[in-house]
């Protein structure tokens, strides 16, 4: 799939969320933006800039040519700190992207101790300031490349301690997703219980049969799986909430919903 089928076409596309989100806490998102895909090489594609994504004519001409099966896209707001491209996602380490929305809280008070918990093998990697990256960072320290769930189990674990010891009431609130290129891990989880949005689309061989004369559902496979944070459109019943407390995990064209809390090592 093109990646302008994604990112332009849609009725509610991300380049419209970036300047017209309607779920998330800020209205617009200009504050940079990032794409990661896969192609033929064994690292993915990425492509960062900090102007707005709805004025960057170079995206519209690399969203015209580039084709892939999995795509991360993302548009910016940012929580504090610089705008500037190493604080774009989605993050790249080999052949793994993510991308977060959301908040650590009082990340400024809590950040040292956060990252004197990364690997220090990683630690020079970290190219940017936010927390988002801090977060990929300490789950790829807990083991991400070899059980996504557990590793995120226990680096937002750690992240609700450390800001706990610190009178954070509520440390964290995200929606995260990542991916190795062959499957894709998407979690919803806040300390408070009040997580920003997240969405999976329906199956699309069900969705072509009901809406046989919509374009955008020809231009999927029937494997087809998109996670997003706002619904691209608004067909009845393409779009599914995923809920609160919860990670779902796509690969091959199956999906899987399960609870997902935190772990705790104290």
């Amino acid at each position: 799939m093109r990646l302008e089928d994604l990112l332009y076409k849609p009725e509610n596309s991300l380049i419209v969320q970036s300047k017209r989100a309607q779920l998330g806490v800020e209205t617009t998102n200009g504050d940079g933006f990032g794409i990661g895909w896969y192609g033929d090489r064994e690292i993915p594609g990425v492509y960062h800039n900090i102007q707005p994504a709805w004025q960057d004519s170079n995206l519209l001409e690399l969203a015209a040519q580039v084709t892939s099966g999995r795509v991360f896209a993302h548009v910016r707001a940012t929580t504090g700190t610089p705008v500037q491209e190493t604080n774009c996602h989605p993050f790249r380490r080999g052949r793994w992207l993510w991308m977060h929305n959301g908040a650590i809280a009082g990340f400024s008070e809590i950040k040292r101790d956060l990252v004197l918990a990364v690997d220090p093998d990683l630690y020079p990697a970290i190219e940017g300031s936010t927390d988002s990256e801090v977060l990929f960072y300490l789950a790829l320290t807990m083991g991400l490349e070899h059980d996504p769930p557990a590793a995120m189990a226990q680096a937002i674990g750690f992240v609700e301690q450390v800001g706990q010891r610190h009178g954070i009431a509520y440390p964290i609130q995200l929606t995260v997703a990542t991916t190795d290129g062959d499957a894709t891990w998407a979690f919803r989880h806040s300390s408070e219980g009040r997580s920003r949005s997240l969405f999976h689309s329906a199956d699309i061989s069900t969705l072509r049969e009901q809406y046989p004369d919509s374009r955008e559902l020809q231009l999927l496979s029937d494997d087809a799986r998109l996670v997003v944070s706002e619904p691209l459109g608004s067909l009845r019943g393409a779009w599914r909430e995923v809920p609160e407390s919860t990670y779902l995990t796509t690969q091959g064209g199956v999906e899987e919903i399960r609870p997902f809390s935190p772990s705790t090592t104290e």
